[in-house]
């Protein structure tokens, strides 16, 4: 079975507008994914139909967003397949996610631990961290790549011990498009490094299908919403029940409390005990609407299409002087980083920008991934299940334009 591009296009409003006076081509989809109608309809019909606070109302309408509220998290849960719906704790993103394993984490690391994260890492996967390392005298070790952006596996195996108690890294780089193997990491952490926590930074892995959190057996996998064709400001932390249960709470306030007095407090049960004050309602209800858009197509058409579009840049890249490709694992998905010799990546975004193509520059919040890569940072197109072979052509074309107006 193969996507109908054109009619999953016209579900898509931002799609046909222009830009500079030229049709958009948008291609910065692992920055952000563009929103089809029927997620700008629920948050429409959110705020116009169903606007109360969730929980707390003795009302119709409390009642109603309540409803619309729990019944995301069903959906959410069944889309990643955990065991359980109280699993699924709402936060604001993807970043929020893994800080609230982090500081968790920080109250239980002592010196003499050792976390494990890779050279691929996002900000978020790393500074967290980083500083949960710093704060505990925990030690951090960071698993290298080769220099087509693949994690060297031997040497990451090299680093758990049975003094690994955490292990972070991510399902697809961000930057490069490296798609990690998850399963088959994990298997070697519960093998050398038993009483090892794992997280996986699902930011980038969500949207491209197959997340099955019990088949991956990590502890903890976060996503944000608008990576999966939903609202900014919601994401997802799924836990292990049996990891969430007593997991060191960071937000205090109302919703998360079991009981309190003016000299202590205690927590609810899941998943209250991690979602402390109102939370974004409608971003919820946007996000379900966005998951249950994207379950009625077919995952094997969606990573076929994507595919096609990463061989056909590829192809019309290795056609131009002097672009170099940036991360060539041979596991990747439709990320396309580059460089173009004699010119800075932002002046290419610029260019680009003129002819209405839409592309993202700089180190992509991998700084230290520029560093071992040895650029200042990449030029990055993107791409998802509405772009088009003729929009990557698009792309090559505004690139040699770019390339004779930088010679």
């Amino acid at each position: 079975m193969s996507l109908d591009v054109q009619a999953l296009r016209s579900e898509f409003p931002i799609l046909s507008r222009e830009v500079h006076g030229k049709p958009l081509v948008y291609l910065d989809n692992a920055a952000t994914t563009q929103k089809p109608q029927v997620v700008i309809d629920a948050l429409v019909n959110y705020y116009s139909q169903s606007n109360s606070n969730v929980h707390r109302g003795a009302h119709f309408l409390s009642d109603e967003a309540t409803r619309l509220y729990e019944d995301a998290r069903t959906v959410v849960a069944n889309f990643i397949n955990a065991s359980a719906r109280e699993e699924v704790i709402w936060t604001s993103g993807t970043t929020e996610s893994i800080n609230i394993v982090s500081k968790g984490m920080a109250q239980r690391l002592q010196a003499g631990d050792e976390v494990v994260v890779t050279e691929l890492e996002h900000h978020a996967n790393l500074v967290t961290w980083q500083q949960a390392c710093k704060l505990s005298g925990a030690t951090l070790h960071v698993a290298p790549i080769d220099d087509n952006g693949t994690l060297n596996r031997e040497a990451f195996s090299e680093l758990l011990n049975k003094r690994t108690v955490f292990v972070a890294m991510p399902h697809v780089s961000n930057a490069l498009g490296t798609v990690n193997p998850v399963v088959d990491l994990i298997r070697q952490v519960r093998t050398h490094a038993p009483a090892a926590l794992v997280l996986i930074d699902g930011a980038q892995g969500i949207a491209h299908g197959n997340v099955d959190v019990q088949a991956i057996d990590c502890d903890f996998y976060v996503f944000s919403g608008h990576k999966l064709f939903g609202p900014t400001g919601v994401g997802v932390l799924w836990g292990k029940q049996a990891v969430l249960e007593d997991w060191p709470v960071w937000l205090t306030g109302g919703e998360m409390i079991a009981s309190v007095s003016y000299q202590d407090a205690t927590w609810g049960a899941l998943p209250n005990r991690l979602e402390a004050g109102t939370p974004n309602i409608a971003g919820v209800i946007g996000l379900a609407a966005a998951v249950r858009w994207f379950q009625q197509l077919d995952v094997h058409a969606v990573q076929a299409h994507e595919k096609a579009l990463l061989e056909r840049a590829v192809e019309l890249g290795d056609g131009v002087e002097g672009l170099r490709l940036v991360g060539n694992a041979k596991e990747k998905i439709g990320v396309y980083s580059f460089i173009l010799e004699g010119s800075h990546p932002a002046d290419v975004g610029f260019l680009l920008d003129r002819q209405g193509i839409a592309i993202r520059t700089g180190d992509h919040c991998a700084q230290p991934l520029m560093q071992r890569l040895n650029v200042p940072g990449t030029a990055r197109a993107s791409f998802s299940i509405y772009n088009t072979l003729d929009e990557v052509e698009q792309l090559f074309v505004g690139l040699k334009k770019a390339q004779m107006m930088l010679a």
